[in-house]
């Protein structure tokens, strides 16, 4: 039987080693430099607690936002550059004013300058040497997928845009199917010739995709089952898909959804939904705070680049497919839609140029703060859709109509994880983002959602 002996880091555990390693060598760097130069302003060795614990905690938040967790992001050495420049920036400046549980600041202001660089420039050494040493071809973990539903071709693209570090070896159709015959740069292995590949490239995972009507023949049951009790990863392909993807593959679910797709036990926890409830309200009260005060800045801006009324309203469809008012900044020409309901588009002309910046910015979704306060949406939620769109596209994607089993949202996993969409192909792609919220929401999904939302808002991606 073949036995691992290449190392891969799975996903979960590039995620952690970089969140500790960060901290660690900033830590280091600090330690380091207190002991070789004149610098006083954070010696670890003689830190309180609570100074290292802000530290952490504020590298990791500004870290997650300016999308240095994100793994697709990792690997470019300038993003990465560009991107530590604005956490080491934004991390410092919060430090330093934290008052109590952050050191007093020195009296000499240089030092501050020495903390900065000495947090970026550790920060810079460690990730360019992740990029170099860890994401190289040496940690990539190799797989042969197994099964007769697939199209090889699509699978391993599917894969490897998901996590660089993930390739497609080889695979075994046991189905002769017109569209994976013969493939170019992915070798097609015979049952018989599995074991032996498996050891020859080191392989380290199985993915199984088989239909599941169609069943699995005895010679490759067999061969895979001396492989399990051998200790050799096999795993579903749904399994790894949603995993490395973060989404639901709506279009194998078929119509057993129910029995692929558990709704997340969130949905009916009471002290979750408590805390989901509470959040709500104080976030739109604090929302509708701000909102009160920049109100006057979007009417100048209204009055100057977007003429005509400030606020909009418009029938959406919100839980259970009961529909509501939502209200709005006006992005758009007045009378947009003099000739019905259309799709936005990506360009749309009809969106003016103040009305672009609030998109961008998502200042037009504040007014929508008072949809939460009064229980229409949530913060974090799939966004609501016009009656007219949702009939539409019910009639073309299986399980669209799920999306309202929960409160809609001002902003959602999918909203943040893909770029804008107008067509049922992306509308599809958005379902798959939601359907992964209802399923695994919780609190820590809910705090990822709010940081990558900032990471939106930060760098201009409003739609």
């Amino acid at each position: 039987m073949p036995k691992k002996t290449k190392i891969h880091f799975e996903i979960s555990e590039r995620k952690v080693l970089l969140r500790i390693l960060d901290v660690v060598f900033v830590l280091g760097g600090l330690q380091l430099v207190s002991h070789f130069l004149d610098f006083d302003y954070f010696q670890v060795s003689n830190a309180h607690w609570a100074w290292i614990i802000v530290l952490a905690i504020y590298l990791t938040i500004f870290n997650t936002i300016f999308e240095l967790y994100n793994l697709q992001k990792t690997n470019n050495y300038i993003k990465v550059f560009k991107n530590l420049v604005l956490a080491s920036s934004v991390t410092v400046l919060f430090y330093l004013l934290t008052p109590f549980y952050t050191p007093l600041l020195p009296a000499n202001r240089f030092q501050i300058v020495v903390f900065y660089f000495t947090l970026l420039c550790t920060l810079i050494l460690w990730r360019f040497a992740y990029i170099r040493f860890i994401s190289s071809p040496r940690f990539h973990k190799k797989v042969v997928v197994v099964g007769d539903s697939f199209n090889i071709q699509i699978i391993a693209n599917e894969l490897q845009t998901a996590d660089p570090n993930y390739m497609v070896a080889g695979y075994v159709d046991t189905k002769e199917l017109e569209n994976s015959k013969g493939n170019k740069t992915i070798p097609k292995i015979s049952v018989e010739e599995l074991i032996e590949f498996i050891k020859k490239n080191q392989v380290g995972e199985i993915v199984v995709s088989t239909g599941y009507s169609s069943g699995m023949e005895k010679n490759l049951y067999d061969v895979l089952i001396d492989l399990l009790e051998a200790g050799f990863s096999i795993r579903e392909y749904d399994q790894v898909y949603e995993e490395l993807n973060s989404k639901i593959p709506v279009s194998r679910l078929k119509e057993d959804f129910y029995k692929y797709f558990p709704f997340s036990r969130s949905n009916h926890n009471k002290l979750y939904l408590f805390f989901h409830r509470l959040y709500d309200i104080i976030f739109s009260i604090i929302g509708i705070l701000l909102g009160s005060l920049l109100i006057p800045f979007v009417f100048i801006g209204n009055l100057i680049g977007n003429r005509g009324p400030l606020f909009y309203s418009q029938i959406r469809v919100g839980r259970h497919g009961e529909n509501f008012k939502i209200v709005k900044l006006r992005t758009m020409v007045t009378n947009a839609e003099a000739k019905g309901a259309q799709w936005a588009q990506a360009n749309d002309t009809r969106i003016t140029k103040f009305g672009k910046f609030l998109r961008k910015t998502r200042l037009d979704e504040i007014p929508q703060f008072y949809n939460v306060l009064k229980g229409d949406m949530s913060v974090i939620g799939p966004r609501p859709e016009r009656p007219v769109f949702v009939e539409e596209l019910a009639k073309e994607i299986p399980f669209y109509e799920i999306r309202h089993v929960i409160k809609p949202g001002l902003t959602g996993w999918a909203q943040v994880s893909i770029s804008y969409g107008s067509t049922i192909e992306d509308s599809l792609h958005k379902l798959q983002y939601d359907l992964y919220y209802i399923k695994k929401r919780g609190l820590f999904l809910d705090l990822r959602i709010f940081l990558k939302t900032l990471s939106t808002v930060i760098f201009f991606r409003g739609q």
